[in-house]
C-alpha cells in the first residue's frame, strides 16, 4: 500500500511538472537573416547552433519536447515583426532567438514585453536594448556597441591612433556604435575628424574610402556589419589607405568577415569578439562539429545563439515551468556556463556580463590552418567591458 501511495505521489508530482510547460512543447523561434548581408555571420549557422544547444541539453525539458523553428526577416523590420506576430498568435512560440539587425530587434523586443514572451538576443548590437529601452523579458547575450567600442578604441588609442574617421551604416546599430565609440575616443584624449554614413547592403564604397583617406585621420573605423564590413575594408585597402599610414578598425567583425576579406587585406586589423573557435580544446571540438554542419567556423552571434538557448532550457528545468517570469528569474539566478562562457551572469537589465576578447588579425604567414585568423591580444573581464550600473538609464537597475 505504501509503495502504491508513493508511486501515486510521484506520478502526481510528475504530472504537475509536465503541466507547467505551456502547450506541451517548448518552441523556440530563430529569427535571423537567411538571404541578405548578415547571412554568413548569423543565418543558417544560427539555426544549427540552436539545434546543437537542444541536442546538448537533451531532447526534452520537464518531459516535454523542444522544437526549433526558424524564419528569414530579410533585414526588414516589417517582415520581422510580421513573422513574430504570427509566431505568437498562431505558432505558440515561447522565445525568439538571434535577430541580427538592431532596428528589427528593438521592434521585436517591445513586442515580446507586451506579449509576455522572451527574447534571447545575440545578433543585434545596440546597447540601448539594455539601457534606456531595457525590458524584464529580454536577454542580450553576446556583444553590444558599448563593449565593442570601449575595448577596441582603448587599444587602438594606446597604440597611437588619436584621430578617427567613421564609415557608418545608416541604421540603429551603426549609429549607436559610432556614438559609443566617439564617447570613448574623446574620454581617452582622441578626436573624431568626421564621418560618413552609407545605406546597408552597399556594393561600392569608393567615395566613402576617398573621404576617409582625405580626412588624413590616423584611424578609419567601420561601424557596420556583414558584407558591408567586408566590402568597405577590401575597397579601402585597394585605395591604399593602409599603405598611406592609416589604421583600419572593424568595430564589429566576425571570423566570417576575415574569411571573406582574406588575411592579405585584413591583417593587422583590430576587432573585439565575445568568442573565438580556437581558444581551447573544448571550443575547438564544438566548433569542428559546427563546421561539419554549417561549413563555417562559428561567429560570436552563433555561439551566442547556442549559449542563450542552452541557458534558457536550464532555467526552465530549474524553475519547473516555462512561465516567462519564472524562467527569466532562474536565468538571472543561475551562473552561465557553456563551451564559450564561464561564470557569466545575467543582470537585471538583461545584459549578460561575460568576458570579451581583443583580437588582432594574423598575417598570412602566421596562420597555421584553415580559419586560424586571430591572435587574442587581451581578455577583458565583463565588469570592465560592459556599461556599469552607475551609468545605466535602465529603471530595472534602480529598484
Amino acid at each position: 500500500m505504501r509503495q502504491f501511495l508513493a508511486a501515486a505521489i510521484v506520478a502526481l508530482i510528475t504530472t504537475a511538472a509536465h503541466a507547467q510547460v505551456s502547450d506541451d512543447v517548448v518552441r523556440i523561434g530563430v529569427l535571423t537573416d537567411l538571404s541578405s548581408w548578415g547571412r554568413d555571420n548569423s543565418g543558417p549557422g544560427s539555426v544549427e547552433a540552436a539545434k546543437m544547444a537542444v541536442e546538448e541539453f537533451g531532447p526534452t525539458v520537464l518531459g516535454k519536447p523542444i522544437e526549433i523553428i526558424s524564419a528569414d526577416h530579410q533585414m526588414k523590420t516589417d517582415v520581422g515583426v510580421q513573422v513574430v506576430r504570427g509566431w505568437f498568435d498562431n505558432g505558440k512560440v515561447d522565445a525568439v532567438v538571434d535577430i541580427p539587425n538592431s532596428g528589427i530587434a528593438i521592434a521585436v523586443h517591445n513586442m515580446v514585453r507586451e506579449r509576455n514572451k522572451i527574447a534571447l538576443l545575440s545578433g543585434p548590437g545596440a546597447s540601448s536594448l539594455t539601457d534606456e529601452l531595457c525590458s524584464p523579458n529580454t536577454v542580450h547575450f553576446a556583444y553590444d556597441t558599448y563593449a565593442l567600442s570601449k575595448v577596441t578604441a582603448s587599444a587602438v588609442i594606446k597604440e597611437g591612433g588619436k584621430s578617427w574617421f567613421f564609415v557608418t551604416a545608416d541604421y540603429a546599430f551603426g549609429q549607436q556604435l559610432e556614438k559609443d565609440a566617439t564617447r570613448f575616443i574623446n574620454e581617452m584624449g582622441g578626436k573624431v575628424l568626421g564621418s560618413v554614413k552609407h545605406p546597408t547592403n552597399t556594393a561600392d564604397f569608393s567615395s566613402f574610402a576617398l573621404q576617409a583617406q582625405s580626412s588624413k585621420a590616423d584611424v578609419v573605423a567601420f561601424a557596420n556589419a556583414g558584407q558591408d564590413t567586408d566590402n568597405s575594408i577590401k575597397q579601402s585597402g585597394e585605395f591604399g589607405l593602409v599603405q598611406g599610414g592609416q589604421k583600419l578598425v572593424g568595430l564589429l567583425m566576425f571570423d566570417t568577415d576575415v574569411h571573406a576579406i582574406g588575411l592579405n587585406a585584413a591583417q593587422g586589423t583590430y576587432m573585439t569578439t565575445a568568442s573565438y573557435w580556437n581558444m581551447d580544446e573544448k571550443t575547438r571540438a564544438w566548433s569542428k562539429k559546427f563546421h561539419a554542419r554549417a561549413n563555417v567556423m562559428p561567429t560570436m552571434i552563433q555561439t551566442g545563439v547556442y549559449g542563450s538557448v542552452l541557458h534558457y532550457l536550464k532555467a526552465i528545468q530549474a524553475a519547473g515551468t516555462d512561465d516567462p517570469k519564472a524562467a527569466m528569474a532562474k536565468m538571472r539566478e543561475l551562473p552561465i556556463e557553456d563551451t564559450f562562457v564561464h561564470g557569466g551572469k545575467l543582470r537585471e537589465d538583461g545584459r549578460v556580463i561575460r568576458d570579451m576578447y581583443l583580437a588582432k588579425v594574423k598575417k598570412p604567414s602566421e596562420s597555421k590552418e584553415p580559419w586560424d585568423y586571430l591572435d587574442i591580444v587581451k581578455t577583458v573581464k565583463g565588469e570592465d567591458a560592459y556599461r556599469p550600473i552607475s551609468e545605466s538609464k535602465c529603471p530595472l537597475l534602480k529598484k
